[in-house]
């Protein structure tokens, strides 16, 4: 059997959402050992689960966003709590294998994007959408995931 090379299409918009979830998991390789205390950015306060609990929210509520596009059906509103509250889930400690666990999800959630993208090709990132963003413009602003990794921040040397 043959493979697409999907991850040499230096084209591929979504090729930087996978490069904004590698950047996300350098940043918490840093949060091991976290010591409980939250960041605090403007009114919000940060967590290591809080800021991981955002930036997969934001990728798959994009993700569902760019099938629901594809499929010509209509978006499932955004019912997300956002970075607004924290959850008593953000507070738990965060170790070597909540880490592993976290690679798994995001590097997966990022090859999706890629491959989804590839069968999509190349004539679907640009096509107009109506009122709603073209599928390129979905990955450009998904490729900033990392916004709430860099909330919370590097925390001490990652390794």
């Amino acid at each position: 059997m043959t493979s697409t090379p999907v991850l040499s299409l230096a084209a591929n918009p979504a090729l930087a959402v996978s490069a904004g979830v590698e950047r996300c998991l350098e940043i918490a390789e840093s949060w091991l050992g976290w010591d409980g205390r939250p960041v605090h950015r403007g009114e919000n306060v940060w967590t290591p689960y809080k800021a991981l609990r955002r930036i997969i929210d934001h990728l798959l509520d994009h993700l569902a966003e760019v099938e629901a596009l594809l499929a010509g059906a209509p978006t499932i509103p955004d019912r997300w709590h956002g970075r607004a509250i924290t959850l008593d889930s953000d507070w738990a400690r965060f170790t070597e294998a909540d880490l592993d666990e976290a690679r798994s999800r995001l590097t997966r959630l990022g090859q999706l994007y890629v491959l989804r993208f590839a069968a999509a090709g190349p004539d679907a990132w640009d096509a107009p959408r109506d009122e709603a963003w073209t599928l390129r413009t979905i990955a450009e602003h998904v490729a900033e995931v990392d916004w709430y990794a860099n909330q919370l921040g590097h925390l001490g040397p990652s390794s």
